[in-house]
């Protein structure tokens, strides 16, 4: 099954006023590909191939760095929530989370996600975009960026990137509101200074190129919306609602949006968390002898941005998802409070207990 594409054109031109029925048809069919899939390609023509081959280029040369450079911008005393998290530190909630291993055992055979047997072994860099609450009793969730020495382009290149994909996820999140049946900024006036993170991840497929590695064990992302930009190495397996496991494929010029912990909170799980995992599959090896016959980087970066509801805010079920009967298993809870409660289990946290 391939995953549907969406082009955020139509809505983008129809603007700020009604949305007339071709675009309200649109907007149902976004909230129910999300429902069913718990994920979606979109093409947005503000996002362009080059600005994602820039970005690869630049955190390439970045993961490429020295192991003791990178430790430079290593800041575990902020739960990992800026600058680099080392390869070996975040641990898959597939590997402490009995619920999810008794669920993933019961799965068929072919559905079955890959074990992972230790910590995650790939490093992944964070930077917040778009601005911060001057008033938060979250601060380390929402602390100043980390900048690497050597890398004069790097707070241009992050911002743009990271500022072109949130935008996407608002045109979404938008869309989403509108096709589930609630106001159009039911989610976006809560995604208001959110502590919005791009976080690439970078797995070295030298060291880690063997078919059936896990670079990201099964496991839900604990914020709104996850989006990415096309990686150049393929790998993500996502599981669909009926539980079937499925590669995705990202065509050229696309992003790829997967739903996270807090969309479900907010729909009382009409939209469940999307369960994915990156491993080295046979179309990864593939890739990896194409790179190698070209002298490209074997470092395989995923463009990867989390964009959040504000640290302060409500979680709750919105509008009429407060009414149904799945409710009462998503008590409000402050989302900063929520973050920590989930970092703390993947070890992110500063304690052995998403990412």
């Amino acid at each position: 099954m391939e995953v549907p594409v969406i082009d955020l054109a139509a809505y983008l031109s129809a603007g700020e006023g009604e949305v007339g029925s071709e675009v309200s048809e649109l907007c149902r069919e976004v909230s129910g590909i999300l429902r069913e899939t718990g994920a979606l390609l979109v093409k947005d023509p503000r996002c362009t191939v080059e600005d994602n081959d820039r970005f690869l280029d630049m955190m390439e040369k970045y993961f490429e760095s020295p192991f003791h450079f990178k430790r430079l911008q290593e800041r575990p005393n902020l739960h990992y929530q800026v600058g680099v998290t080392p390869e070996g530190v975040e641990i898959p909630r597939s590997l402490v989370d009995e619920e999810m291993q008794e669920k993933f055992r019961a799965m068929p055979k072919e559905s079955q996600p890959s074990i992972p047997i230790g910590p995650d072994p790939k490093w992944r860099y964070m930077w917040r975009v778009g601005p911060r609450p001057s008033n938060t009793r979250f601060q380390e969730l929402n602390s100043e960026p980390v900048i690497p020495d050597g890398f004069p382009e790097w707070k241009e290149t992050m911002d743009s990137w990271g500022h072109k994909m949130i935008s996407a996820i608002e045109v979404v999140a938008e869309m989403a509101a509108i096709g589930f049946g609630l106001p159009r900024d039911a989610f976006t006036s809560l995604m208001k200074q959110g502590p919005h993170l791009l976080a690439p991840t970078g797995c070295d497929l030298r060291r880690y190129g063997k078919e059936g590695t896990v670079f990201a064990g099964y496991h839900y992302d604990l914020n709104f919306l996850t989006i990415h930009g096309r990686s150049r190495f393929p790998g993500l397996n996502i599981w669909l609602r009926n539980g079937k496991k499925v590669e995705v494929k990202v065509p050229v010029g696309c992003l790829l949006i997967q739903t996270g912990k807090q969309i479900e909170w907010l729909t009382a799980g009409d939209c469940l968390a999307g369960m994915h995992e990156v491993i080295v599959t046979s179309r990864t090896i593939d890739a990896i002898k194409q790179a190698s016959e070209h002298n490209r980087s074997l470092w395989r970066v995923s463009s990867t941005l989390f964009a959040h509801i504000a640290s302060d805010a409500v979680l709750k079920p919105l509008g009429h998802f407060a009414e149904s009967p799945l409710s009462r298993k998503y008590p409000p809870i402050c989302a900063g409070e929520f973050v920590e409660q989930e970092l703390a289990v993947i070890n992110l946290k500063g304690n052995k207990g998403e990412s």
